[in-house]
Parts: C-alpha cells; sequence; structure tokens
C-alpha cells in the first residue's frame, strides 16, 4: 500500500464487549476503516499454532498487516545466561508472528539494572547481532524486528540510542514511539517543528528507504520526572501529543509508516481519527 496504514495494538473495549476472540478482529477492523492490528503478547507468546495460523488467515482475507508486540520483560541490555532466554522470547515472538502472516516484530531494549546508559547500549548491539543470527537459524530472516523508544527515562530507548541501533544493523526498523518520546523530553515532542527534526534525523541516520517506512506507536500518555506514567485516550486534552501535526507531515513528506495506535481501550477509534487526519492532509498534496 502505497500510504500510512493505521491500526490498533490489541483489542479495544469496544471489540471485546461484542467479541470473545481476537480471530474476529480483522474482519471487524476492516469493516471499522481500519490497516493493521498489533497482536499483544506483552505477558508472553502464548498463542497456539492452530489459532495463529486462524488468524493469519483471517487478516489475509480481510487485507489487515499483522505485527506482534514481543514480551514486556525481554532485556537486551543484560549479559549473561539470560540473554539465551530472551533470545527465545525473541524467537517465539518471530514464530507466533509468522504464522499469522505478519512480517513485523516489536522489541524493548529493557532497563538499565545499574549499568551505565554505554554499556547497556553495547550488551543491546551484540544481542541483538545474536537474535537476528537465530532468526536466520529458523529461517525467519524475512521477519523485520522493529526496536521501540521507550517512555521511561532509566530504560535504554531515547530517540538517539534507537536510531544508532538501527543504524548499525540494516535490518532492523524504529519503532518510533512518539507518546513515549513526549514523555521523556517532558512534552516537548507535540509540535510541527519537534516531529518534522525526528523525521528528518531519522531520514538522515538510516536513509530514506527505511525512514519512510518506520513502524510507530502513537497515543497520549500521562508523565512525570521520572517520564511515562499511564495511557490515555485522545479524549485527554492536558498531556498529548497531538496527532495532527504529524498527520501532515506524514502527508507532506510521503512517509509511509505503520501507525499502530496504543490508547488506553480506544485504540481503535483514536487509530481511526489518526487515519482520517492523514488522509485529509494527503488530499491536499
Amino acid at each position: 500500500m502505497d500510504r500510512a496504514v493505521f491500526g490498533p495494538a490489541g483489542s479495544s473495549e469496544a471489540f471485546s464487549q461484542k467479541y470473545k476472540s481476537s480471530l474476529m478482529a480483522p474482519a471487524y477492523l476492516e469493516a471499522f476503516g481500519l490497516d493493521c492490528f498489533e497482536y499483544q503478547c506483552g505477558r508472553g507468546v502464548n498463542i497456539g499454532r492452530e489459532s495463529a495460523e486462524k488468524l493469519g488467515e483471517e487478516a489475509k482475507k480481510h487485507n489487515i498487516k499483522m505485527s506482534l508486540h514481543s514480551p514486556y520483560f525481554i532485556n537486551l541490555s543484560g549479559d549473561g545466561e539470560r540473554v539465551e532466554k530472551n533470545i527465545g522470547y525473541i524467537l517465539a515472538s518471530a514464530r507466533a508472528c509468522d504464522l499469522m502472516g505478519g512480517d513485523r516484530v516489536v522489541v524493548h531494549c529493557g532497563g538499565l539494572s545499574g549499568r551505565t546508559r554505554q554499556e547497556a547500549m553495547k550488551n543491546t548491539l551484540f544481542n541483538l547481532g545474536a537474535a537476528l543470527d537465530a532468526l536466520d537459524g529458523e529461517g525467519l530472516g524475512h521477519i523485520t524486528l522493529c526496536v521501540e523508544t521507550m517512555g521511561k527515562i532509566n530504560v535504554l530507548g531515547d530517540f538517539d540510542e534507537i536510531t544508532e541501533i538501527c543504524r548499525r544493523y540494516e535490518r532492523l526498523l524504529p519503532c518510533i514511539d512518539f507518546g513515549h518520546l513526549n514523555c521523556r523530553t517532558g512534552g516537548a515532542v507535540n509540535s510541527y517543528e519537534a516531529f518534522g527534526a525526528l523525521l528528518s534525523a531519522m531520514e538522515n541516520r538510516l536513509g530514506r528507504e527505511r525512514a519512510e517506512s518506520f513502524h510507530a506507536h502513537f497515543s497520549k500518555i500521562e508523565y512525570s520526572k521520572g517520564g511515562e506514567v499511564r495511557h490515555l485516550t485522545f479524549e485527554d486534552d492536558k498531556y498529548g501529543p497531538d496527532f495532527d501535526p504529524l498527520g501532515r507531515l506524514l502527508a507532506e513528506r510521503g512517509f509511509k509508516p505503520r501507525v499502530i495506535c496504543e490508547s488506553a481501550g480506544t485504540q481503535d477509534a483514536d487509530a481511526l481519527t489518526m487515519k482520517n487526519i492523514y488522509l485529509n492532509y494527503l488530499k491536499e498534496e
């Protein structure tokens, strides 16, 4: 698809009240007017082969692009025996994503655990290389790992760190979470100028092809001095960020990311709001 695509992270409250199974999500999302779905495995990869394959069949039938969020407890900034387990979690995520017909797995770098940011970065780069080798070893090299910017200050994953990680490995894509970056900066990532600077920096560091097809998370998020506190809905008028200037920029610059909405319970409705804002700007180009 030669434009940005939009969809929710997991099942919204409206969907869950109507349906008991995520197998209904692709049909629901197509009818709702959305394009993609990010299956949530934050607490572990617990979906079985048969269910994953059925979800993939439904996604293909209804033209829904699939991605998967790997477990939150993965920590790539460490070393020792636990790293092997973390790579195993990434492999399990990639297997499930592949069965669903998906092509992208979102991963977190993890907390510092007393290490310097430099030590954590060194470990993360080494461990991501090992994860990519493990994917190749299982014939899953076509699954793209999307390394996410994080919302808490004491976690590896600011914009510079994530783009540097992706610069080192051409197979990686950044998952730019604009709400997280807004939290890390105390509300500074919430304007046409701020969004534009991020898109320009990403293109300069990673090249046009990867920059224009980046993975994105977007939601309004409450923050404190330590960063992210909790996800909100688009009804919030205090914390932000506001999608409108980003939607304008994506249309103006011809960027075509996969935009996943992580609003608290209204992620389908808010994803559609983003899509409509973007399409209205696209018509003007």
